[in-house]
């Protein structure tokens, strides 16, 4: 079970003035819940770094009744799982469900990953 992510529309900013002006940037919110999942992972002492094709399943359990689109929690997530060396990167990924399960106070995701096949060399492709 990982902390509830922040929506898609929390996840990036853009300063509009200063140096970094019009450079889309990973808000604080999103660094602080990279962080927070790169703690976990830690914690769990798991070799990850899969390589090979994926399937992953995630069950949303939002933090209260508010109205929410489902696909608005996966880019912070899958990235805060990259980030944190679950995997290579999430272009690995072929298979993704999302569901909306019971509201949970304070939210939470529960991630389940598969490696569907094994990393083949050089990004070829598998054929039959």
């Amino acid at each position: 079970m990982l902390p509830y992510p922040p929506s898609v529309n929390g996840y990036w900013r853009t300063p509009r003035s200063g140096p970094i002006a019009g450079r889309t940037l990973i808000s604080e919110a999103g660094r602080k819940y990279r962080a927070e999942i790169g703690a976990l992972i830690a914690a769990t002492r798991s070799a990850f770094g899969l390589t090979g094709r994926l399937r992953v399943e995630i069950a949303m359990h939002a933090p209260d009744k508010r109205q929410r689109d489902l696909d608005n929690i996966t880019k912070s997530l899958l990235d805060a799982l990259t980030h944190a060396g679950v995997w290579v990167d999430d272009s690995q990924i072929d298979d993704l469900r999302l569901r909306r399960e019971r509201i949970i106070r304070g939210g939470q995701v529960v991630v389940s990953i598969e490696e569907i096949a094994p990393a083949v060399a050089q990004g070829s492709l598998l054929s039959c």
